[in-house]
C-alpha cells in the first residue's frame, strides 16, 4: 500500500504531540538568520499542511508538495477553513516542478529521510538549487543514524484512542541503513466498528558526511548543521539535525 494513504485520514491525530508552533518559530528563526523575511516558500513534503499553514500565516507565500494524494487532501481542507492563500501541488519530490524559483525551500518531518538511494537525494538537491534564487536558502531536516539505531530500530510502539488505534513495528537494516515501518491502523468507521488498514514505510539514514557531499555534487553550497531546535552541532546522540544550504548557480543538469 501506498505509504500515507490509509494514515492520511487520521495523521493529524497522532502527530498532535509535535510542538509544530515551536518548530515553525524555529523555522522562521532560520529563515529569518539567512535573509528570507517574506516571499515564495517551497514547503517540499507539507504532508498536511500544519507546517506550512503556520509559514503562511507570518506573512509567506507558500507553496506545498508532496506525493501523496490523501494528505493534500487534508491540507487543501485546512487552507479551507483558515483562508490562506497555499498552493498545493502533487508531486513526487524527487521530480517536482516550479512555475519559477523561490526565495526558500523547506522540508520538515523528516521528509528528507524517504529518500532512500543516494542518487535520488542529489536529484532533489539538484533540482531545490534549480528553484532557488540565486543565493536562496535550503533548509531541511533528518532523522539521525542514532536514531535508527538506538530510539527506533526493532522497536515496537503503539497507541489507542476511541477514533483509532496503531501498532508500529520498525526494523533497522545495519548494513543498508534503512528503518522499515510495519504500520497497523483500527480506524473507526460511521457504524462504530473498526476497519484495519496495513501500510509500509521506508526511511533511509544518512550522515552529515554523505548530505555534505550530496549538496555538493547537486552545486549547492553547505551552509550549516545544527543539533535540531538549537543552533549547537549535531551531537553523537543527536536525534534530530537541520541542515541550511544555499543556492550556488545552476551549472548541473537535472
Amino acid at each position: 500500500m501506498e505509504a500515507y494513504s490509509s494514515f492520511a485520514e487520521v495523521y493529524d491525530l497522532f502527530m498532535d504531540n509535535v510542538p509544530y508552533e515551536e518548530w515553525s518559530v524555529y523555522l522562521q528563526q532560520l529563515l529569518k538568520e539567512n535573509g528570507v523575511e517574506d516571499g515564495l516558500v517551497l514547503d517540499l513534503g507539507c504532508g498536511t499542511g500544519t507546517l506550512t499553514e503556520l509559514l503562511a500565516a507570518q506573512g509567506y507565500d507558500m507553496i506545498g508538495v508532496d506525493a501523496s494524494e490523501e494528505m493534500l487532501q487534508a491540507a487543501m481542507e485546512k487552507r479551507t477553513r483558515s483562508g490562506q492563500d497555499i498552493l498545493y501541488l502533487l508531486q513526487d519530490m524527487r521530480e517536482f516542478e516550479l512555475y519559477g524559483t523561490v526565495r526558500a525551500v523547506v522540508s520538515i518531518c523528516d521528509s528528507i529521510n524517504y529518500i532512500l538511494e543516494y542518487e535520488d537525494l542529489v536529484r532533489v538537491f539538484t533540482l531545490v538549487n534549480n528553484y532557488l534564487d540565486p543565493g536562496g536558502v535550503f533548509i531541511f531536516d533528518l532523522n539521525t543514524v542514532y536514531k535508527y539505531q538506538n530510539i527506533l530500530g526493532d522497536n515496537t510502539f503503539a497507541e489507542d484512542r476511541e477514533e483509532s488505534s496503531f501498532i508500529w513495528d520498525n526494523f533497522y537494516d545495519e548494513e543498508d541503513q534503512v528503518n522499515e515501518y510495519d504500520l497497523t491502523l483500527f480506524i473507526r468507521e460511521e457504524n462504530g466498528l473498526y476497519r484495519k488498514y496495513t501500510e509500509t514505510h521506508y526511511q533511509k539514514a544518512y550522515d552529515l558526511t554523505t548530505v555534505r557531499r550530496a549538496l555538493k555534487e547537486a552545486g549547492m553550497e553547505f551552509a550549516a548543521a545544527y543539533d535540531a531546535f538549537t543552533k549547537e552541532p549535531p551531537k553523537k546522540d543527536s536525534e534530530r539535525i537541520y541542515v541550511i544550504a544555499r543556492e550556488k548557480g545552476k551549472e548541473r543538469k537535472i
